[in-house]
């Protein structure tokens, strides 16, 4: 007897082979199955009558098959199966290439449906290789809205549609672990029926309604953690760190700049946070070069003056060493007392000790704010009275690196996550509402817009004449690929390739640079600083410098393999330019034709918010591959629409509601599904 948790293995028509291509996508069990959704639908639910078909639209009728053959083309040898289809108004051809078997399939006599776009003019109409299936009590390819589903080589929709349809059944055993009073409160569907629902709706009525009941279980889940992990943090205690007003006020006093009125609300709401006596859990994120570094570093300033150490943890080798070099310029810190950690180095101060020694001296208290990369979850990490831990674009970051860190702390530590993609507001209510969150959206007042231009083939050399006109007035330049080596079966442009190609025909008078993930930190380090010192005036790289670099003298970034990368990458990479008084401009390459791709792109050279732009992105390609998801426990995201403001907002009140109506254990359905959901809290 078949059980959801029954191999796919045991249903007819799937041996090994195609078992073994369904494990690609996803599917092993029949609940895999049952649970892999649609992506779309194809309308066929319009019945129509023969004599009233039009050329172009697109229709499903029911008719008798009068003949049925198989012949071949005589020019290209192809297989063509004819049919004639009459119903009580007219009849029509229907024709499939290179699929005899539906010959087979289908005989003389058979009643049956076909779905899909009439081709043909005025005078001649015919369906070309239509949908079709024998008129039965239930229709799976035809005659309904046709579910259409992600596929992987060697499995067709119709397959799937086949073995779904087989065991859609089967949705009966599913335990619904909604509470009724919250189905009832929010009018919601119950499971089985949703499940069953989605692959075959009735209607777009019925077809809402399952969406709506599977959307809102998919934002549901994480908000009830999140509230959970709200209230589990109300009872933890934190340092208090006391406002040092003067002090904080002479150390902006200080900055060779001034400070936006977004960046003051983001540290008033920050200091405000740490100076109570539960742990912060807080969200900064801003555009690119909205300055979040120094709203962290006002953070930091006050949890040192309360006698604290502040660990800070960045991505990359890159962005740990320019934070720490940024904090050093400013006056309100003890050099002394800064640390940085990497693969290569364990300075504190001027100082480069030994593993060992830099850790005894971290636990003793001899560092004020540590510095580095994964180095601080290294088993030998010793930290003294930890106050705050910073954690730059957290979301690269797995959950279990987040959760080493901060058990590596004595104390309950306040925490702030710093994040330079802009990140829609809906998408963070969804994935972030266990944080509280501080947005900085202005740019500093003396920042100019980059100009961004894509560039055709045909003026590239262009481009380089004028990359030389800019380097020859003193400017730098950067150039982003999306691979490290060259490869031919994707005919991408490699950092490799292009360093020699400048290096030997376009520039060879000039300093050119090279960096990228599998060179020797030392290789990276001394690239990145005689770029920033001066000496390198173009610096080829792959996408290691997206965040955080800061060369105020680069006036030019040229990307290739443009249409490789999403928009917020690509405002990223825009952003390493346009940091000082001096114009900067952006050049846009693609090795792609499309014109879906050029369009996407073309975005960028009229849209300068980074918030917009995500917010495009989030539309185009997915939460998950913008925001790394998949690291914070949201895998499960497979059909709720982070576009939707009311259905989040939703979730979100329905799950504080609960937990103040009723106790979680009271709900076994509930409280096992949710522990099953593979959800792990940035701070735990």
């Amino acid at each position: 007897m078949l059980t959801l948790n029954s191999p796919v293995s045991e249903l007819e028509r799937v041996g090994r082979v195609l078992s073994g291509k369904l494990k690609k996508i996803g599917i092993e069990t029949i609940e895999d199955l049952i649970f892999y959704y649609p992506f779309r639908y194809e309308d066929y639910s319009r019945l129509g009558l023969i004599a009233e078909l039009r050329a172009g639209e697109v229709v499903t009728i029911r008719g008798r098959v009068n003949l049925i053959k198989n012949s071949r083309s005589p020019r290209k040898r192809k297989n063509i199966t004819e049919a004639i289809v009459e119903d009580d108004s007219g009849q029509i051809k229907a024709v499939w290439f290179n699929q005899p078997w539906i010959a087979r399939n289908i005989r003389a006599g058979d009643e049956i449906y076909l779905s899909g776009k009439v081709a043909g003019d005025l005078f001649n109409i015919y369906f070309n290789s239509p949908n079709y299936e024998r008129v039965s009590t239930f229709a799976a390819n035809t005659a309904r809205l046709v579910p259409v589903y992600s596929l992987t080589e060697g499995v067709t929709n119709k397959q799937l549609r086949f073995l779904i349809k087989a065991v859609i059944n089967l949705t009966d055993q599913i335990v619904d672990y909604l509470p009724e009073p919250l189905k009832s409160a929010e009018k919601l569907a119950d499971l089985n029926w949703a499940v069953k629902t989605i692959h075959f709706p009735a209607d777009k009525d019925s077809l809402s309604k399952a969406k709506r009941r599977l959307s809102f279980d998919e934002l549901f889940f994480p908000q009830l953690w999140a509230q959970l992990i709200r209230r589990k943090l109300k009872n933890k205690q934190a340092p208090i760190i006391r406002f040092q007003q003067k002090k904080t006020q002479q150390f902006i006093a200080n900055l060779s700049f001034t400070l936006t009125e977004d960046q003051k609300k983001a540290a008033w709401q920050i200091i405000t946070d740490i100076g109570k006596p539960e742990p912060m859990n807080r969200l900064l994120n801003g555009d690119v070069g909205s300055g979040k570094t120094v709203v962290a570093a006002l953070a930091a300033f006050n949890v040192v003056l309360n006698g604290y150490q502040v660990v800070f943890m960045a991505p990359t080798e890159i962005l740990a060493r320019q934070h720490f070099l940024t904090l050093r310029r400013w006056s309100g810190f003890n050099k002394s007392k800064l640390a940085l950690i990497t693969r290569s180095q364990h300075l504190i101060g001027d100082n480069n000790l030994t593993k060992k020694n830099f850790w005894s001296e971290i636990k003793n208290g001899r560092a004020e704010i540590i510095i580095g990369t994964h180095a601080l979850i290294q088993p030998e990490a010793d930290f003294s009275r930890v106050g705050l831990v910073v954690v730059d674009e957290q979301h690269r970051f797995g959950v279990q690196q987040r959760q080493v860190l901060k058990e590596k702390s004595t104390s309950g530590p306040h925490f702030l996550s710093l994040s330079a993609t802009p990140i829609p507001r809906t998408l963070a209510l969804a994935a972030y509402g266990d944080l509280d969150i501080s947005v900085i959206r202005q740019l500093p007042k003396e920042r100019k817009k980059v100009i961004t231009k894509i560039v055709p083939p045909d003026k590239r050399q262009l481009a380089y004449e004028f990359i030389r006109k800019q380097i020859d007035g003193g400017r730098q330049v950067f150039v982003v690929c999306p691979l490290i080596d060259l490869s031919d079966r994707l005919g991408v442009r490699s950092v490799n390739s292009e360093f020699e190609k400048l290096d030997k025909e376009i520039f060879p008078d000039l300093s050119i640079g090279l960096i990228h993930g599998r060179l020797k930190s030392s290789e990276k380090d001394r690239a990145m600083a005689d770029f920033s010192a001066g000496r390198i005036k173009l610096l080829v790289s792959t996408a290691v410098v997206e965040v955080g670099v800061d060369v105020p003298n680069a006036s030019v970034m040229m990307i290739e393999g443009a249409e490789r990368f999403g928009l917020a990458q690509l405002h990223q990479f825009r952003g390493r330019v346009g940091r000082s008084q001096y114009q900067s401009y952006c050049f846009i390459f693609s090795d792609s034709a499309s014109q879906e791709s050029l369009a996407r792109l073309n975005m960028l050279t009229n849209c300068y918010d980074g918030f917009s732009l995500a917010q495009k992105d989030l539309a185009l390609r997915g939460a998950g591959k913008i925001y790394g998801l998949e690291q914070s426990g949201f895998s499960g995201f497979k059909i709720a629409d982070f576009s939707d403001p009311v259905l989040i907002s939703q979730a979100r009140s329905a799950a504080q509601k609960f937990l103040n109506d009723y106790k979680l254990k009271d709900f076994p359905a509930l409280n096992w599904r949710l522990a099953n959901y593979g959800f792990v809290d940035h701070l735990e």
